[in-house]
């Protein structure tokens, strides 16, 4: 688990915060909630694309470090019922957390359109710089009542309360959704796997490598022009000082 030489569309970011609830996707529906132990690919997705995101490019998850003892804490909750007014639940939430993570974009091929926007030291440079600013929306763990913070990082760096801890086999986990803009179909799919932590680590295997694959719903991408979305980029490019 050496240090590695960062390419140029790759991120490492420290990920930290006071409480993670990372569920299930059939738990979000109401009642009572309880956290997986780490969390999922998607919910880091979703990290990345609020540090910075265009539809030009896809965010892949390479690899997480758990840098903290995992801990739960359980606390009484008033969501919103769906007949109108508040419930009351118990959600199980992940307490003090912090995480290590390495990420990269690549072009969605799945859209054409915008293939004169793909520049990858134009987009590098302007998620880096996001990424030092804490991002450009805000970051949460799992949900929005987990408010979470990121800054650059060297991944690998440092001492992990997990680095002696040898394998951790964590069973059947949620691993992302499958949108029709990033496989080129009509539909919806949702992807689950089975991690498997070692000292800390856990490596995620790529979307379409994923064993277990269930069809959710039909769906239609959202599309995208060309002249709007290249020209927003074009301005943020010269506000690092990249060259197009």
């Amino acid at each position: 688990m050496g240090l590695q030489k960062v390419p140029r569309n790759t991120i490492e970011f420290r990920l930290k915060g006071r409480y993670g609830l990372f569920t299930d996707p059939l738990t979000k529906v109401g009642g009572e909630k309880c956290s997986y132990h780490v969390p999922t690919y998607e919910a880091l997705k979703g990290v990345a694309k609020s540090i910075y995101w265009k539809p030009t490019l896809i965010w892949i998850i390479d690899e997480i470090r758990v840098m903290k003892r995992i801990r739960t804490q359980t606390k009484g909750v008033k969501p919103l019922d769906y007949g109108g007014g508040n419930d009351l639940a118990i959600y199980t939430f992940l307490a003090d957390v912090e995480y290590q993570l390495r990420a990269h974009f690549e072009w969605n091929l799945h859209r054409p359109e915008l293939k004169k926007d793909r520049i990858d030291g134009k987009h590098f440079a302007i998620a880096t710089r996001s990424l030092e600013r804490g991002g450009r929306q805000d970051i949460f763990l799992g949900t929005r009542d987990c408010q979470g913070y990121v800054e650059p990082c060297v991944f690998g760096e440092g001492a992990g309360a997990l680095d002696q801890d040898g394998e951790l086999a964590l069973g059947m986990m949620f691993h992302g959704f499958d949108y029709p803009d990033e496989i080129g179909k009509p539909e919806l799919h949702a992807r689950f796997w089975r991690p498997t932590m070692a000292n800390g680590y856990i490596r995620f295997p790529r979307p379409e490598a994923c064993g277990e694959h269930k069809f959710v719903r039909d769906m239609t991408g959202k599309q995208f022009g060309i002249s709007s979305t290249l020209l927003d980029v074009d301005s943020e490019a010269r506000e690092v000082g990249v060259v197009a």
